[in-house]
């Protein structure tokens, strides 16, 4: 008699005990499990935006930079699982930053979330690793699908992106110039002969600082952070011209 009260006090007890205790390490587990994304953006509109949406999914974690330089130290410290990436950073690029980034982390997967959706773009993006490209003119909810896209070792596009590419493959090879003015051409060549600003300025007749400015519009029209990635660019269009 006394054994079967024990038994039945040994049952009623286990039957009786906090079930939070028993499902503490799976819920542990399962954070464990989340996924991790850094987004880097510098306008906190769009910023805002993407948490929102990013926040609908429980199992993200999510970190943000606003700089290059923030984002290659967020993905140092955090270890994402996705970079989301803008292209049109202030100071370094986003291309500046890919190398880095995936130095650091070769297990990330980067999505590039840009204005600019032409297939030069989409092209560079791609060749130097990134594995997904939206624009920012696409339905903000494709971002989920990119992330899961890419982390399940696919490549995604966005839809304007993918039409840009395949009219691109239909065309004959496009000028990289081909947004640019005369005056800006003129420039490009210049510098890729190897000459300063100060040389090109006297070569045109015009004055160091519209040079400068020139310069400047230049490297924003066809995407390029610095003056020795666009020297470098000029150089090599210089090249191509010469055996065409």
């Amino acid at each position: 008699m006394a054994r079967s009260v024990a038994l039945f006090l040994r049952a009623r007890q286990k039957a009786e005990a906090p079930t939070g205790r028993i499902r503490e390490p799976r819920e542990i587990d399962r954070m464990s499990e989340r996924l991790k994304i850094l987004m880097i953006e510098d306008h906190p509109i769009v910023r805002d935006g993407c948490r929102l949406i990013l926040n609908r999914r429980a199992d993200f974690e999510v970190a943000e930079a606003s700089t290059a330089s923030e984002g290659v130290a967020a993905n140092r410290q955090f270890r994402p699982d996705v970079i989301v990436l803008d292209i049109g950073l202030r100071g370094d690029s986003g291309f500046d930053a890919i190398p880095t980034l995936l130095a650091d982390n070769q297990a990330a997967r980067i999505v590039i979330f840009s204005m600019n959706e032409t297939a030069r773009f989409v092209r560079r993006a791609l060749d130097m690793g990134a594995r997904g490209y939206l624009t920012k003119n696409d339905d903000p909810n494709t971002i989920l699908a990119a992330i899961d896209k890419v982390r399940g070792g696919g490549v995604y596009l966005g839809q304007s992106v993918a039409q840009a590419l395949a009219l691109a493959n239909l065309e004959p090879a496009a000028d990289p110039l081909r947004g640019l003015s005369g005056r800006e051409k003129q420039v490009v060549a210049l510098l890729g002969e190897g000459k300063s600003l100060a040389e090109i300025a006297a070569d045109l007749d015009i004055g160091y600082k519209t040079v400068a400015n020139i310069v400047a519009t230049i490297k924003q029209k066809l995407g390029i952070a610095t003056s020795v990635a666009l020297i470098k660019f000029a150089v090599e269009t210089n090249a191509r011209d010469r055996h065409v």
